[in-house]
């Protein structure tokens, strides 16, 4: 078994690198551990909490206890499955705010500024506006990756946006255009009514040419002679075998895995490495350390109409639901019912946004708990730059352990400050006027939770992971000791080797972090084929007030 090309992990990067280097005649093997991703639970966008609580689909990664969240453990889906976590999120598609990647520039990152990247969002975009207004000059039309939005037919989702108007934050048409920063409409990675994966845009499509395989194992470790990758060792079928790569050996298997099979093939933290016997390769202190990851809460109100989707929570309108998505792919089952969404800054001297909305118009929790109350709706909110950071750490040298996750969540107080504000400012919308005809009280929090204090128990009883974990293979200057891949991807260190997918993050960007993934396989691909689009002279906008005023 060899190819030019062995990429580990069928996930949002992988796919897109897949589809990319045997679009340029290279033969390309990609490793996956999963299995189809061809079931209905992962096609019909509007039953998404169900694959990531399917072990099927799902690692089944739990964090170590997180002591500054009274020792809960929180859980960590990551996809097990062709598309990867494409196939078991939530489908919010996100590009991130020109600030990050121009953060990501300044920080070592070179060729990764706004300019840099947005070519490469651009054509891997294909955009679907929906009649809802929107910056078509920045968004691409023909790439593989289908951008839709939702019919935003439920009035919540009017309301939302209005509430924002009224409390004085810009309205937006498209948080992916020009101006992320606003209350608009949200967009989905949705196509004619089915979840358009990573998996459904490039992978089927690249394995339809005779230059790509996909083959299902488990990868143990990146085999390293005289200091390059020449292959993959794998485990299929209960037997051990060797896959050879003729070019290179490209990880893209999440920034939980990622980590983990280069410090089980000798690349990391030497002392690390040492506790579990296993020979340094290269001695990357930064394998596994900065991860970080988007931490948010559900505030819920009770709704005075029954408008809400709370009217389909049986048996029979989930049945509906699905029979209408089965048979023509329409109806609310093709919606992952995020439609609205909004950005905001959470003080003055903040240059950009570091809030996010999610909006959904029923009261529910991401297991698929609905709240006892009945109708309802809920804003999903939380901080985006977060300064705590955890890391990924072997638990054992055995490579079917799971690593051991430690984020660190809200272990500094600026965590705890900008967590209270996003509950202050989310209470202050939902009391606009445009939210009078629908609100009859708050659930959760409650109104009774006024004080720091009781605001601080709360979230730390039910923050929840937006599951946006990434960082731990930091992109950065080749004397940066914290660097483990150089601006071209490649690990530091050792000949024939990269690593594409969120776990390069310098740090994590505004909002979900599928895109951004897509695109760092996209950008890895033309640094492997020796090529690069030529940047935008775009300019991203910034509130011109933003110094001295929070909206």
């Amino acid at each position: 078994m060899n190819a030019d090309y062995v990429i580990v992990g069928a996930g949002s990067a992988g796919c897109a690198l897949a589809y990319r280097l045997s679009e340029a005649g290279h033969r390309v093997l990609v490793i996956e551990h999963g299995g189809t991703d061809m079931g209905p639970f992962i096609q019909m966008p509007a039953a998404l909490s169900y694959p990531m609580n399917m072990s099927l689909y799902d690692w089944g990664y739990k964090s170590e206890p997180e002591q500054h969240l009274g020792g809960r453990e929180l859980v960590c889906p990551r996809g097990k499955v062709i598309g990867g976590s494409s196939s078991i999120n939530g489908m919010v598609y996100v590009r991130g705010h020109a600030g990050d990647y121009n953060h990501w520039a300044e920080s070592g990152a070179r060729g990764w500024s706004y300019a840099d990247v947005l070519p490469y969002f651009k054509r891997m975009e294909t955009w679907h506006d929906g009649g809802h207004g929107g910056d078509p000059d920045w968004r691409g039309t023909d790439g593989p990756l289908h951008i839709s939005r939702g019919p935003r037919d439920n009035p919540l989702h009017d309301a939302f946006v209005e509430a924002g108007r009224q409390a004085g934050y810009p309205v937006t048409g498209d948080y992916n255009g020009q101006q992320q920063e606003g209350f608009g409409p949200m967009e989905m990675t949705v196509w004619k009514g089915r979840r358009w994966s990573a998996a459904n845009a490039y992978l089927r499509p690249a394995l339809k040419r005779d230059t790509c395989d996909v083959i299902r194992a488990l990868a143990r470790r990146i085999v390293i002679e005289e200091g390059r990758a020449t292959g993959v060792e794998v485990e299929r079928g209960g037997k051990v075998e060797v896959i050879r790569a003729n070019r290179e050996v490209i990880v893209s298997a999440s920034s939980l895995n990622s980590p983990k099979l280069l410090m089980l093939s000798g690349i990391g933290p030497a002392a690390h490495l040492a506790e579990h016997g296993i020979d340094v390769v290269a001695d990357r202190p930064g394998v596994g350390q900065n991860l970080q990851d988007h931490l948010e809460v559900y505030m819920q109100m009770a709704c005075s109409q029954p408008i809400t989707l709370y009217k389909y929570w049986n048996l029979l309108g989930k049945g509906l639901v699905g029979a209408q998505w089965l048979f023509t792919k329409t109806g609310l089952g093709a919606s992952n019912q995020f439609e609205s969404a909004a950005f905001i800054r959470s003080d003055k001297g903040v240059e950009y946004p570091d809030i996010q909305y999610h909006f959904l118009p029923m009261a529910v929790r991401y297991d698929g708990q609905a709240a006892a109350e009945g109708h309802g709706f809920q804003a999903h909110v939380g901080p985006m730059r977060s300064p705590s950071r955890g890391n990924v750490s072997l638990r054992s040298s055995d490579p079917k352990a799971a690593p051991k996750i430690l984020f660190n969540y809200m272990s500094t107080e600026q965590d705890w400050e900008d967590f209270r504000k996003c509950i202050r400012l989310t209470r202050e919308i939902f009391s606009q006027d445009a939210f009078k005809p629908f609100v009859k009280h708050e659930i959760q929090p409650g109104n009774e939770l006024q004080s720091d204090d009781e605001i601080d128990s709360f979230i730390r009883e039910h923050a929840e992971s937006a599951y946006h974990p990434c960082g731990t293979c930091k992109m950065g200057a080749e004397d940066d000791p914290m660097a483990v891949v150089d601006p071209e991807c490649r690990v530091i260190g050792v000949d024939g080797l990269r690593v594409a997918d969120s776990s390069i993050f310098p740090r994590i960007t505004n909002g979900n972090l599928n895109g951004p993934s897509i695109m760092t396989g996209e950008k890895a691909a033309d640094h492997i084929l020796g090529r690069r689009l030529p940047s935008s002279n775009a300019e991203p906008w910034f509130h011109p007030g933003w110094q001295a005023a929070q909206r």
